[in-house]
């Protein structure tokens, strides 16, 4: 870790910046598996916190949360617990991918980034940030930078007057190996400014 943090601090003035003036972040860690992935897609473009009270209604209903139980549940079910109609297929699109041996999530630390990539997005419903929160969470993947990402996206907005999209792809290249740290730094940024805690769940 303060390898990377030394590491990009002499690549870019920002991260010393950024951690002059709000100490370093914890790096927080998932589980591998399945439930991680059910609680990524339920996160997809909604607040943590709401996605989290979305995901406890249904771990109450599910207490044996595999995936054979999540496809049992009826639209309705998932309704009563928050889970829009989108998203209630796309967990059983993964549940049913898992149970069918489409993927299998236990070989996936062995495989590279790009492998993993390639394997997930073929399942309706996950796309690039779930997949590079997933590497980055759960798989502790040291090079991911998940420019589908609001916050990361509007603080290299706002920290480096970077508005384009490719033109961000091409500069946050200079932060690999460790674009993963790069992330992190600019999360804690984004919300340690706007005095926002996050508390993920597990």
């Amino acid at each position: 870790m303060q390898q990377a943090i030394d590491y990009l601090s002499e690549k870019d003035t920002i991260f010393k910046t950024i951690i002059d003036q709000y100490g370093i972040p914890v790096i927080p860690s998932r589980p591998q598996g399945f439930e991680t992935l059910a609680l990524l897609i339920l996160e997809q473009q909604v607040s943590i916190d709401s996605a989290k009270a979305t995901y406890l209604k249904l771990r109450t209903k599910v207490q044996d949360f595999q995936p054979q139980n999540l496809l049992l549940l009826s639209e309705e079910e998932y309704r009563n617990c928050g889970v829009s109609r989108q998203k209630t297929k796309y967990i059983k699109c993964l549940s049913e991918a898992i149970l069918d041996k489409q993927i299998i999530l236990e070989s996936l630390p062995n495989k590279t980034a790009q492998e993993v990539r390639e394997e997930l997005i073929k399942i309706k419903g996950i796309g690039n940030w779930t997949i590079d929160v997933y590497l980055m969470f759960s798989l502790q993947e040291k090079d991911i930078i998940p420019l589908g990402d609001v916050a990361v996206v509007n603080t290299i907005k706002e920290l480096l007057d970077i508005q384009d999209k490719q033109e961000m792809e091409i500069y946050v290249q200079n932060w690999a190996p460790y674009r993963s740290m790069a992330t992190f730094l600019l999360w804690h940024h984004y919300l340690q400014k706007r005095n926002r805690k996050i508390t993920y769940q597990y």
